[in-house]
């Protein structure tokens, strides 16, 4: 949009069928109507901006195939678009999934039948939402689970209160000691009781009493315990670096990265934010 108004002449490349990025795939309706959204992609449209969906840079044409085209530059703005697992046991089973894939999965039409206990391992805004969806998709009871105190979670807090107004119970101090499976499907989880999430320092360091065990019988678990990054081949054979969380290393005032003709933005350099940052970002991207 930043780019268009000065007069650039801008395509997006998006690898997904649908364009909208999070705010299509990693919101839920009931939060962020899809026609708000589309609205929005219609004024772009009418601004000239090009969109080629379907199309995965770095798979099905890289950077350099870009340049020869005659693209002078680039704007990264993939996002944090990958669920992230917690590595404890039993999370391979079947019916364990992750957060963002699952919101992604619905918003892309596909048809998920939920019955049974639903369990939402989590305590930030994505969980919530994951949990109001499996909700409404026909669980029988859906309860989250998360290591924070009610205090402490990251949710905000009028997220928490519509939660607690739909019948979802919220479970606090609680973390997953293994996932149960029998015949490879996931039945249940152990728990074991967080006493401090953050160490004296404010680190994430929780501590547990690992004798204060419950199990909670499940017959899905989503895993809502933040997001990743997903490069594929994007960045390969070029100077473009990656920190050590990796997110892509770019210059905080200008957006460049080590490719002067590439700029990013939004959660790929930030890490997990809200999506005004990432539009905030789009505006500096664009001005650089």
């Amino acid at each position: 949009f930043f780019l268009a108004i000065e007069g650039y002449k801008v395509t997006v490349f998006e690898k997904q069928k649908v364009l909208g990025g999070m705010l299509t795939l990693g919101i839920p309706s009931f939060r962020l109507e899809k026609d708000v959204v589309n609205a929005e992609i219609d004024i772009l449209r009418e601004l000239g901006i090009e969109f080629k969906t379907g199309i995965e840079v770095g798979k099905d044409i890289t950077l350099k195939d870009l340049r020869e085209k005659g693209y002078e530059a680039f704007y990264i703005a993939i996002g944090a678009q990958s669920g992230r697992y917690i590595g404890v046991e039993g999370e391979n089973a079947k019916g364990v999934i992750a957060g963002v894939d699952f919101l992604r999965r619905i918003n892309l039409g596909e048809d998920i039948k939920l019955k049974g206990n639903v369990i939402v391992i989590g305590g930030g805004n994505v969980a919530i939402d994951v949990a109001r969806t499996a909700e409404r998709l026909g669980a029988d009871k859906v309860n989250i689970f998360c290591l924070e105190t009610r205090e402490e979670m990251p949710a905000l807090n009028e997220e928490i209160e519509e939660t607690l107004s739909e019948g979802i119970s919220i479970n606090n101090s609680w973390g997953p000691r293994r996932i149960v499976k029998k015949d490879e499907k996931v039945i249940g989880i152990e728990f074991k009781k967080c006493i401090s999430v953050f160490d004296e320092n404010k680190k994430f360091n929780p501590t547990y009493d690992e004798e204060e065990i419950i199990f909670v019988e499940a017959d899905t678990v989503i895993l809502s315990v933040g997001q990743s990054i997903d490069w594929g081949n994007l960045i390969e054979d070029s100077n473009i670096e990656i920190n050590a969380n990796n997110t892509i290393k770019a210059d905080p005032f200008t957006y460049q990265t080590g490719e002067a003709d590439v700029f990013a933005g939004g959660d790929a350099v930030t890490g997990p934010r809200f999506a005004i940052d990432a539009i905030a970002a789009g505006k500096e991207g664009a001005i650089s």
